[in-house]
Parts: C-alpha cells; sequence; structure tokens
C-alpha cells in the first residue's frame, strides 16, 4: 500500500487546518454542497480509478493532495467573491513548498487546482474537473431540485 505522506502531511499542516475551518464556518448554514474532507476524499478516490482507467501511473499521493487542496480557497470566495479555483492556487503554493513534491509534480498539482472547473481541460487537470462533478452525490440530496447546477451537470446516477 502506498504511503500517502505529503497528503497526511498536508492534512496535519497548522495553516492547511485553518484554511478548513474557514470554509466550515462559512458553510454552517449552507444547504447546497459542502466543500468538506468528506468531499476532497470523494473527489480523491474517484481521481484514483478514473486516472487507472485511463493507464496513467500518477502516484496516489499526489492524487489525495491535489483533491485535498482543489477547493482550499473556498473561504476566499465567500469573503471576497475571488474564483475559488484562483485562491485555492494561491494558497497551494505557499502549502505546496512545505511537501515532498518536485518542481514538476508541483506544476502539475496547481494547474489541476487551476482548472478543476473548466470542462475543456487536459489530462490530469481534466481528471479532476470530472472527478469534482462526479463526486456530489445529486440523486440523494434533498436540495436538488433547488440546485442552480443544470440537470446535464447533476450527478443522478450511481457511477463512481
Amino acid at each position: 500500500m502506498e504511503n500517502l505522506k505529503n497528503t497526511n502531511k498536508l492534512f496535519q499542516n497548522a495553516d492547511y487546518q485553518k484554511h478548513l475551518k474557514s470554509i466550515k464556518g462559512y458553510e454552517e448554514k449552507r444547504k447546497f454542497c459542502r466543500h468538506n474532507l468528506s468531499h476532497f476524499l470523494a473527489v480523491a478516490r474517484i481521481a484514483t480509478t478514473k486516472s487507472l482507467e485511463a493507464g496513467l501511473s500518477i502516484p496516489r499521493d499526489l492524487i489525495y493532495t491535489t483533491a485535498l487542496l482543489h477547493d482550499i480557497g473556498r473561504f476566499v470566495q465567500y469573503k471576497d467573491k475571488t474564483p475559488h479555483e484562483i485562491a485555492s492556487y494561491d494558497l497551494a503554493i505557499s502549502l505546496l513548498e512545505q511537501l515532498d513534491f518536485n518542481s514538476d509534480e508541483k506544476e502539475q498539482i496547481l494547474e489541476a487546482i487551476l482548472n478543476h472547473r473548466n470542462p475543456e481541460s487536459q489530462m490530469f487537470s481534466h481528471i479532476f474537473y470530472e472527478s469534482d462533478k462526479l463526486s456530489r452525490e445529486c440523486l440523494s440530496c434533498p436540495m436538488e431540485k433547488n440546485c442552480d447546477w443544470g440537470s446535464k451537470k447533476k450527478n443522478l446516477f450511481i457511477r463512481y
């Protein structure tokens, strides 16, 4: 079993925990999908499966770290309307400096974070785009009828 050294180091990071707490505070009364560890881990698991299906040899530590970071800037978006993929990218830069990824891996993570809302993204970033959408359990969400996602975007069937 692969060691998720960087993923766990990130999760235990005080700044990362502070960001998670900020998101939780802003989403405390949110009725729609939340951006929490459960969401991040669902994205990681789906992205792992999708990367294996695509025949890619992406280390799980890189996938899981990307998943933990892809929405970490949500609280910034709530605070000042900065798109969360940009805020997440900016926050991830300093968090990644404390991890043991090489520069190419860091660039791959940052590109996936920046493009996880872009349906035209390529390769690893596109896997994150799809995994982010597939992680949402629209099929059992009590707010599904009130959600502003279009029916084509909603995850209304079990796929992963």
